[in-house]
């Protein structure tokens, strides 16, 4: 199983286009130590070649180019892309489905939530149906349903239900359902690999202990360093909790949660553009290091556990 990050940031990226926060201004003057990244998706494959699309963000046509492994070049018109899973319906996971018009019929994976968002609130299949076919694949969370993905063998998938909210623009913005964002377990079934991915992690809930117990691999919610970390840059009146993003620190943070798992590489993905740990040199990203939590990076290959 390979897994490739297309892009590690949270919604906006980093820098962010406006914002001048000590970390964007400081990448774009060269006075921090800092990688830049686009927004967060990964691709997924049990052969190298072809790939299971996670989330599709607005920066992903920049990440399929950084990305030759997912266009294969068979024919004249070609993509390693044999279908695209949705966590959820915000605007930075969903934008870059747009992109994605220019192709055959685009096969979807998404819970009945995500479906209803896309086609209400923000008519996002209604608009792609002018382009191009959009077929729904229903993924259930209650309970949860293993599926797998036509060609791309080899892969099994598990939707887990997260804590969190639909997107602002949603009908149930304030009325929350099991389906408005998911974590999904992804394992190989050749050599047994399993691979937990929750960029929306917001809370620990009982039913997520084997999720992060068991797997191989863990790659989580890596917005927020404090739960107040946009309230006292001025920038949001609003906590990490509140939106759906469990923060690293604290006693009761992501670092501490992840403390008691010892089986699985740590991984955190979705980073914010105003969180500390990216800043290379920054106390917050070595306390992360020695905590042996890890920044998923945008080109970054995992293969079997291992990175190249």
């Amino acid at each position: 199983m390979k897994i490739l990050v297309l892009g590690s940031a949270a919604g906006g990226g980093f820098p962010q286009w406006n914002c001048n926060c000590r970390n964007c201004a400081g990448v774009r003057d060269g006075s921090l130590r800092a990688t830049p990244r686009t927004q967060s998706s990964i691709a997924v494959s049990a052969n190298g070649v072809d790939w299971v699309l996670f989330n599709a963000s607005p920066d992903i046509l920049t990440q399929f180019r950084a990305s030759p492994a997912l266009q294969p070049g068979r024919g004249l018109r070609d993509t390693g892309i044999v279908g695209v899973v949705l966590m959820d319906a915000q605007i930075d996971h969903t934008t870059g489905l747009f992109m994605l018009r220019e192709g055959k019929p685009l096969d979807v994976w998404c819970t009945a939530q995500v479906h209803e968002d896309l086609t209400s609130g923000n008519p996002v299949f209604n608009v792609l149906s002018h382009f191009c076919t959009v077929r729904w694949q229903p993924v259930s969370v209650v309970p949860p349903s293993s599926f797998s993905i036509p060609g791309a063998a080899g892969l099994r998938l598990t939707p887990v239900p997260l804590t969190s909210k639909a997107p602002p623009y949603s009908p149930h913005r304030h009325d929350p359902h099991p389906g408005d964002n998911i974590g999904m377990l992804i394992e190989d079934e050749r050599s047994g690999q399993r691979v937990f991915y929750a960029p929306g992690f917001g809370a620990m809930e009982p039913h997520l202990e084997p999720f992060l117990a068991d797997s191989d691999c863990v790659m989580l919610d890596g917005t927020f360093w404090t739960d107040d970390e946009m309230i006292r840059l001025g920038i949001s009146t609003k906590t990490a909790r509140s939106i759906g993003h469990l923060p690293q620190s604290g006693p009761d943070g992501m670092m501490a949660l992840l403390a008691r798992y010892p089986k699985p590489r740590k991984l955190l993905i979705h980073i914010n553009n105003t969180n500390p740990i990216l800043d290379e040199d920054s106390p917050e990203r070595a306390e992360l290091t020695r905590a042996g939590i890890e920044l998923a990076a945008d080109g970054m290959l995992i293969e079997y556990g291992e990175t190249t």
